[in-house]
């Protein structure tokens, strides 16, 4: 299975360590799925990683090992189409990130510029919850 995690997935996935995105990096990190990423969300992930409230919150050291193991692990697509769907510039990267690494899901947290479409060219845009639903069936990997 490849996934795409929308970037406030991966900062939720720091926020908290049982929450579902904490769940479903830690399945990654295992092996249990792919990854994909695009150069555009590591810069995104890299600025918003700075905001001082998240520094309050997140260590330095969790957000450095999600990058070093973002350039190591994933999957990274840089042939990006241009996508219009959200009003959000931010949202179509990554939109256009799961249409360019072929993912069986988007994952977000996105209510309103993301989930509202629930697919794009036959991708599932689902929420962690969902996304962890989908890896405890049997057979899926």
């Amino acid at each position: 299975m490849r996934l795409v995690l929308d970037t406030n997935i991966l900062i939720s996935g720091l926020l908290s360590q049982v929450a579902p995105p904490a769940q479903l990096l830690q399945r990654w990190l295992e092996g249990r799925y792919e990854l994909a990423t695009s150069p555009a969300q590591v810069e995104e992930l890299t600025r918003v990683l700075t905001y001082k409230k998240l520094q309050a919150r997140i260590p330095t050291d969790h957000a450095t090992d999600l990058l070093n193991n973002l350039d190591a692990l994933a999957i990274i697509v840089s042939d990006l189409s241009i996508i219009t769907l959200s009003g959000d510039p931010a949202d179509n990267v990554i939109l256009a990130t799961a249409v360019a690494s072929r993912a069986d899901g988007l994952v977000s947290g996105d209510k309103t510029d993301l989930l509202v479409h629930h697919s794009i060219q036959g991708i599932p845009i689902v929420t962690a919850r969902q996304a962890l639903g989908w890896m405890s069936k049997p057979g899926v990997t």
